[in-house]
């Protein structure tokens, strides 16, 4: 099985960088079997990110985690790594769903186009059986007719009644 696509945000967050980066390394060619979706943007393959060197599933960057409201005061102490822990593991499930999300979305488009491959597949068996029944009708002999005796004669033209 071939793995998902992501688009360029899936890709960003599974791979703990941001979209800019994927959309970068994208258009440098290092991402060579993204194409385009007209309903969903820019779609790239798994296989593609891994051969370009991301890891998927890794933390976000600590520059891209959102600024704590209270400020640098509120990092003194235990508090701050607490909360920088609770980030990275929140970016880590957050790639880890998105990466699930992505593989859902592609099992679900392959298992509806091999539904559809079945059902042409189908319909051109049922055609074939029924050119078979076709062919079997023709071939087969029409059953006997019974034989009618003609009105107040024998059943042999030409041979007289005795």
């Amino acid at each position: 099985m071939t793995r998902p696509m992501l688009t360029q945000r899936e890709a960003a967050a599974a791979s703990g960088v941001s979209r800019s980066t994927i959309r970068r390394r994208r258009e440098a060619g290092d991402l060579p079997g993204s194409v385009q979706d007209p309903e969903r943007g820019w779609m790239v393959p798994v296989e593609d990110l891994l051969a370009a060197g991301f890891r998927l599933n890794a933390p976000a960057p600590a520059d891209q985690a959102p600024a704590d409201p209270a400020g640098p005061a509120a990092m003194s102490g235990g508090e701050g790594q607490d909360a920088a822990v609770l980030r990275a593991e929140l970016a880590r499930l957050n790639a880890e769903h998105a990466l699930a999300l992505a593989e859902a979305r592609f099992g679900q488009k392959l298992a509806e186009a091999e539904a559809h491959h079945l059902r042409r597949e189908l319909a051109a068996r049922g055609e074939h059986i029924a050119d078979l029944q076709r062919a079997v009708a023709a071939l087969t002999p029409a059953p006997e007719r019974p034989a009618l005796a003609p009105p107040g004669g024998s059943a042999v033209p030409g041979q007289a009644q005795a």
